[in-house]
């Protein structure tokens, strides 16, 4: 992009997932907007909850991971494909991994996170992790070779019984065939803790119909290259149990990916930047944080933090570009509330299950409404054009 461009950018946004992409295309799009400008490494935006699809073969690449220069071709957005190396939030400047010095008026973070490994030894080596096209890659790889191998008591470990884990493990189970074993451990008492009951028994269901196993009370000790190491009944407990396994693919939970500040704020114990109920980071007025990389109070007290989903991070970009256009006319800033608008599940191949928006529903009918409402979201008009155009021409 052209430097002057650039250089007078207003507010920059880092990271061009959900929530930053969404509020860079919401900044340019309102009345008389400031310039924006997208600091993102990568050349694709990636539509997360369709991962599995691509997995299966379900969806193509393009369909979910289109480039960003035809998401934000005429927007307005200034996409610089830089890493963000670090934030001076008294010069208020970010340096990229070019060496430039940006600088901004208002900033938001929105980094998103990695893989919480707990500091349990051998996940970052051994485990495979879900979250990018290389991941998809690589267990496709992995569900090829078993196929062909065709040995006995082959065996996938999937960590985490949340929706990633549950999504994740019909998919496999049904790319195998009953070339290996699949089971899923859970460190908690029960799969989808948090979820609707009717979609924790469809999940339930499809996990007995794949014949894959479930082990709750569960925790990992240790990931090998080859295995890993079991905890059965809590941490105090000496049931101990190696369990050997072709792949282990780690689903855990996740941890803010922020970049270094200076000076440095204070991060909570996942990693991410404390914010109030605007979103706005404590103690910096001019710096907003969303989605994996922000914690901000939550509404309800049993609930210790917002989902680590899609409509969060759509809301929550509502909610900043919002308060960047309140913030930039002097205006009161507006809390972020979520609305929960019910939750959907992939629950293997051409499989699913919605409960929301006034309906409760599993199997093929959910799949495809399932897609649909995806596709609504999927960034731009464009590109839900494109990718509708696909669909009609694949039934047709």
């Amino acid at each position: 992009m052209p430097p002057a461009e650039v250089e007078t950018a207003a507010v920059v946004v880092i990271g061009g997932g959900f929530a930053g992409l969404n509020t860079a295309l919401q900044l340019a799009a309102s009345p008389n907007p400031s310039p924006v400008v997208l600091l993102e490494p990568q050349e694709r935006f990636l539509f997360l909850p369709l991962l599995y699809e691509l997995l299966s073969g379900e969806m193509r690449r393009w369909e979910i991971a289109p480039r960003y220069e035809q998401l934000l071709a005429g927007s307005g957005v200034v996409w610089l494909q830089e890493r963000a190396i670090q934030i001076n939030t008294q010069s208020k400047t970010v340096e990229t991994s070019s060496g430039r010095q940006l600088p901004y008026r208002a900033l938001v973070v929105a980094t998103g996170g990695r893989a919480e490994t707990y500091g349990i030894p051998g996940v970052q080596e051994h485990a495979h992790s879900f979250r990018s096209l290389a991941d998809v890659e690589r267990l496709q790889a992995l569900v090829s070779r078993l196929q062909q191998q065709q040995r006995p008591l082959q065996r996938l470990v999937v960590v985490g019984a949340g929706a990633s884990g549950i999504e994740l493990s019909c998919k496999l189970a049904d790319l195998l065939k009953g070339a290996a074993i699949v089971e899923v451990i859970e460190q908690g008492a029960d799969l989808l803790p948090g979820s609707k009951a009717f979609n924790r028994d469809q999940a339930r269901q499809a996990l007995l119909k794949r014949d894959i196993r479930l082990r709750t009370n569960t925790s990992v000790t240790a990931v090998e290259a080859n295995g890993l190491s079991l905890r059965r009944g809590g941490a105090d407990s000496s049931q101990l149990e190696s369990l050997n396994c072709d792949g282990v693919i780690w689903t855990g939970g996740l941890s803010g990916k922020v970049p270094p500040l200076n000076p440095p704020l204070p991060l909570d114990s996942r990693g991410r930047l404390i914010c109030n109920s605007c979103l706005q980071v404590l103690g910096v007025e001019d710096l907003f944080a969303l989605g994996d990389a922000a914690a901000c109070p939550f509404r309800d007290a049993e609930q210790a933090s917002h989902p680590a989903t899609a409509q969060v991070a759509y809301q929550q970009a509502a909610c900043v570009s919002s308060n960047l256009k309140h913030q930039a006319h002097g205006e009161p800033l507006q809390a972020f509330s979520w609305n929960d608008l019910g939750e959907m599940l992939g629950l293997g191949i051409g499989q699913a299950t919605i409960t929301g928006m006034g309906l409760t529903l599993a199997g093929a009918p959910a799949f495809q409404l399932r897609r649909l409402a995806y596709m609504a979201r999927m960034p731009g008009l464009p590109q839900q054009l494109r990718v509708a155009g696909g669909w009609l021409a694949n039934w047709l």
